[in-house]
């Protein structure tokens, strides 16, 4: 209750940021770009979509999947099939998994995991790592029949409380997140991840981690002045893992001074070409 730009009780911040984060993910799988034009030739639709993702002032249902089962940009259901498929999405939106339909069949099942890391690095002129981080993403397509129950066992020695640090070699991670499908309780207790997935392509798991980062790459420069005119810039990339594995889609972004006029190129292996417009020479 708010009453003179004065509530009872403080919001939760952390589910604000949540929902507004959510709902324009949502917008941009409706209507792609979320913008001041997109908002106006869509305002049906987004008050439709907050109609179906609130109930009485709270986020209920913001499975991307569920909500376009239900709520199309044309209207072609008739009444008596929209009152049934009403009914679905209400025992769906109360149920033990709001985010997955029980209907869904495959004539294959088939299930798809991806491990995608970004690796954040701050380093000195002379080599020296002043900082490093990764950021990992598990994503997951599930085309699985019925309400199938899934689990990932993951390593033993992984450690997320920070109170645990100097266990050796364990792997550890300063935090991370799951989706609402994951039973947080048994990952405390047995490490691991077991879930009913919602249908389609969805992100598992989100973590972080700044300790014991090993770099896949590691990139040497050196960069000589010759006159008042030119600078000479020597970069060396050396690998740091294992020779029975290869490194694909590498693009060095190597920045050059905005005055620059001409760029001279010499690679050993692949292409390299400046880029005027982004101040860069490209190296792939």
């Amino acid at each position: 209750m708010q009453h003179s730009n004065y509530s009872r009780c403080n919001a939760n911040a952390a589910l604000v940021f949540e929902y507004c984060y959510r709902f324009i993910s949502i917008a941009k799988s409706y209507f792609g770009k979320v913008d001041e034009e997109a908002v106006k030739n869509n305002f049906v639709l987004i008050y439709e979509l907050i109609d179906e993702i609130n109930d009485f002032g709270y986020p209920q249902n913001s499975e991307i999947d569920t909500l376009k089962t239900y709520i199309t940009t044309e209207s072609i259901m008739s009444s008596a099939a929209a009152v049934e498929e009403s009914s679905k999405i209400t025992t769906q939106a109360t149920g033990a998994t709001s985010w997955r339909r029980a209907d869904v069949k495959y004539k294959k099942n088939e299930a798809f995991v991806d491990v995608v890391e970004t690796v954040n690095l701050s380093m000195s002129a002379k080599g020296t790592v002043l900082r490093a981080d990764v950021d990992g993403h598990i994503l997951m397509r599930a085309y699985l029949s019925g309400t199938p129950e899934c689990k990932f066992g993951l390593n033993d020695k992984l450690v997320i409380d920070k109170n645990e640090r100097g266990m050796g070699d364990a792997v550890e991670l300063d935090d991370c997140r799951f989706h609402q499908c994951v039973r947080l309780d048994e990952f405390d207790s047995t490490r691991t991840i077991s879930f009913i997935p919602p249908d389609g392509e969805f992100e598992l798991m989100k973590y972080r981690s700044t300790s014991n980062v090993k770099l896949p790459i590691r990139v040497l420069v050196t960069v000589t002045e010759i006159g008042t005119t030119q600078v000479s810039y020597v970069v060396t990339l050396k690998t740091n893992f294992n020779n029975k594995l290869s490194a694909t889609n590498v693009v060095i972004r190597i920045p050059t001074p905005l005055n620059t006029t001409s760029v001279d190129c010499k690679v050993p292996s692949g292409k390299a070409k400046y880029v005027p417009a982004e101040n860069v020479v490209v190296w792939k």
